[in-house]
């Protein structure tokens, strides 16, 4: 008798029993730890789960709680682009600059009254993008650039605090097809010590910080090396794509009781503030509280609770405007000020820079920290000769606290800033209500540098080889004079240069060729306009697929673009009105770069071209591929993947637990199509 034909109802209830028990008693156990069973319970009903989807594999599904840990260990992680941007926080480092950031928002909405606030202890780990589709985890992936992470779901999956399936009853009506989960995932601090303990009797060094400790978990190759660490995870907010919002929660306290509902954990010293004061109180307890928490804390992230005014804020650049990150107070330490000098970034912008004696912090040696512009000297009074207290801002840059005057030496130096650039010696301006000063000349070597460091950097045109030093030889020996001429580079203007051979000449050229294959997307960041990060340019991009769309598009049309800001929209506006940056894209445009997005960029290399023409919609879970893996063969081979189904898609790619997709399909009588048969038809 075939196997299939010998799994009896009473054999499928039973398995479906026992994964119902198995995932009620681990969400008691890793999320409410609050038991429900015996751990030898537990035990007898795992064992008999496994025991029978070991006799009837048939039986094992995608949520079953024997696949947390996978068998075979990854080969290598895949980049993936994630369905919705991750920003980073702006951040405030004490109650008056918590006042400020309130101050911003409310001149942007001048007449809104009193607001509620949530308060969630900000945790030292990595967030994780988590994706369900009709209630069942398929894809869990590392932040990335906010844009690009790694899929990690095999390691995701050991994670006992993420559930593998929703919870149905958290819905008033059926789970939405798709919803996006974000979280930060940590490890307690006595797991941490384990772990170095462990690592110390092994001979191996042992992790720095448990956010560290964590980052490498989650990339480990073999996912039962990563259940062994026993990493946790708290949810913070949740996005259900298509759907209006208010629907599901209008706020963001009532999207965390959501979350709960569903089976994630929260943070459970989460707070709802009804005034500014409320949260500076909750800050001030949690700075000394947090050394009696089982996990690392390094600040408050504070979200304006109604979803209504999120929306009507928007975003900046790189932050949302209405969320904060109150970090707590960094690791200090003083020092004394041997020099101050000025850099010269790629927009222009002078920048002091206090050069000090070594002095360590955070971890690592300091010599050199930010003094931002002339009205942050002028207000610390800095000296040359000076003792100061320099901490790592957001404990990454350094820079100078204050001064302590009581220790300043009888020979210490005034600093002026400059009136000329110090590289190019052109004066320089101050625009009216900037605080930056800036040099403006096009010409000028540091910002013809600092845009070629761009232009090559890793979330760019990513060319490998072309680092700072190899920059400042090509600008100093006037081998390239714009981002454009690198690609006139010949290997015999590279032989001029130190210790350039044939083979790395050779290497190089061909690193600067490869770009040429970057997308309109990373070519349009690369350009360095004001305030176009990565995230932004993602967004651009996909509303205006051609260079002359944007370059033609007014400001309100920009600002139209969810995430994308007045100042923002000005900045592009005001770059393509300048004659040399219209040379420049002539140029880039002459070199071969990528500056469109239409089907033929997005499948160029392919020779199978066999869906051109044709629109497809990918429903539910499929047998091997992941939906990002069937998106892409799709379009290599010229087709095109929407997110709805309308009249005008030719195809639905059907898996399993397929939702309201596969009813719209069939009722407009669209042709269906199975894993298999897609792949039969590729091959073909």
């Amino acid at each position: 008798m075939d196997l299939v034909e010998a799994i009896t109802p009473e054999v499928k209830k039973r398995a479906e029993e026992l994964r119902q028990l198995v995932q009620k008693a681990s969400y008691a156990y890793y999320v409410l730890d609050s038991p429900i069973m015996e751990d030898t319970v537990y035990d007898r009903f795992y064992r008999e789960l496994q025991e029978l989807e070991r006799q009837y594999p048939q039986l094992i599904v995608p949520d079953s709680p024997t696949q947390r840990v996978g068998e075979r260990p990854a080969t290598q992680f895949l980049s993936v682009r994630h369905n919705i941007g991750l920003y980073s926080l702006e951040n405030a480092f004490n109650v008056e600059e918590l006042q400020s950031w309130d101050a911003r928002w409310r001149r942007q909405l001048p007449s809104t009254g009193e607001v509620e606030y949530v308060c969630e202890l900000k945790i030292d780990g990595n967030a994780l993008a988590l994706t369900y589709e009709n209630g069942v985890l398929v894809r869990g992936a590392t932040r990335g650039d906010g844009v690009m992470g790694e899929d990690i779901t095999q390691n995701v999956r050991t994670i006992r605090s993420i559930p593998l399936r929703l919870n149905p009853e958290a819905f008033s009506e059926s789970i939405p097809e798709r919803i996006e989960v974000r979280g930060e995932t940590f490890l307690p601090l006595d797991v941490f010590k384990q772990i170095n303990e462990e690592r110390q009797k092994a001979s191996e060094p042992p992790f720095a910080n448990p956010r560290n400790a964590t980052a490498g978990t989650l990339r480990q190759l073999d996912s039962r090396v990563v259940d062994k660490r026993r990493l946790d995870f708290f949810g913070y907010t949740l996005h259900i794509p298509g759907l209006d919002d208010a629907s599901i929660a209008n706020t963001q306290w009532e999207a965390l009781e959501l979350l709960q509902r569903m089976g994630f954990k929260v943070n459970p010293k989460m707070q709802l503030c009804a005034s500014l004061q409320e949260v500076a109180e909750y800050y001030q307890h949690w700075d000394t509280e947090r050394l009696n928490l089982p996990y690392m804390t390094d600040g408050v992230v504070v979200k304006l609770n109604s979803f209504k005014l999120q929306e009507s804020l928007g975003f900046t650049q790189k932050f949302p405007r209405w969320a904060v990150a109150l970090k707590y107070a960094a690791e200090e330490a003083p020092t004394v000020v041997e020099n101050i000098v000025v850099n010269v970034g790629r927009t222009g912008a002078l920048t002091p820079l206090a050069e000090m004696r070594p002095v360590q912090l955070a971890g690592t040696t300091v010599q050199r920290a930010t003094l931002h512009n002339a009205d942050r000297v002028a207000q610390l009074d800095i000296r040359i000769g000076d003792t100061v207290i320099v901490r790592k801002a957001g404990e990454i840059i350094p820079e100078v606290v204050r001064v302590i005057a009581e220790l300043r030496p009888g020979d210490t130096k005034h600093f002026i800033m400059p009136s000329n650039c110090p590289v190019c010696s052109q004066p320089v301006v101050r625009e009216k209500g900037q605080a930056v000063i800036r040099c403006v000349n096009a010409s000028c070597p540091a910002i013809l540098k600092g845009s070629i460091e761009h232009w090559v950097s890793r979330d760019a045109l990513d060319i490998r080889g072309i680092g700072e030093k190899l920059v400042h030889q090509l600008v100093d020996k006037g081998v390239v004079h714009s981002v454009a001429e690198l690609y006139d580079v010949t290997t015999e203007k590279l032989h001029a240069l130190e210790r350039m051979g044939q083979k790395s000449a050779d290497k190089l050229i061909e690193a600067i060729a490869n770009s040429k294959n970057q997308p309109w997307s990373r070519v349009l960041y690369g350009l360095g306009i004001r305030h176009v990060g990565s995230v932004n340019a993602q967004l651009l991009t996909e509303k205006f697929t051609t260079v002359e769309q944007l370059a033609e598009a007014s400001t309100a049309k920009i600002e139209a673009i969810y995430g994308i800001g007045a100042e923002i929209a000005d900045s592009i506006y005001q770059w393509f009105r300048i004659p040399s940056n219209q040379t420049l894209i002539e140029k880039l445009q002459a070199a071969g770069l990528e500056f469109s997005t239409s089907e033929s960029s997005q499948t160029a290399g392919d020779g199978n071209q066999k869906l051109a023409g044709k629109t497809f919609v990918i429903t539910g879970t499929l047998p091997t591929l992941k939906r990002d893996e069937a998106k892409t063969l799709i379009q290599k081979a010229g087709g095109k993947v929407t997110d709805s189904v309308s009249k005008k898609t030719d195809y639905v790619l059907v898996g399993e637990e397929a939702g309201s997709k596969l009813t719209k399909a069939e009722a407009l009588g669209i042709s269906l199509l199975s894993e298999e048969q897609l792949l039969e038809i590729l091959q073909d």
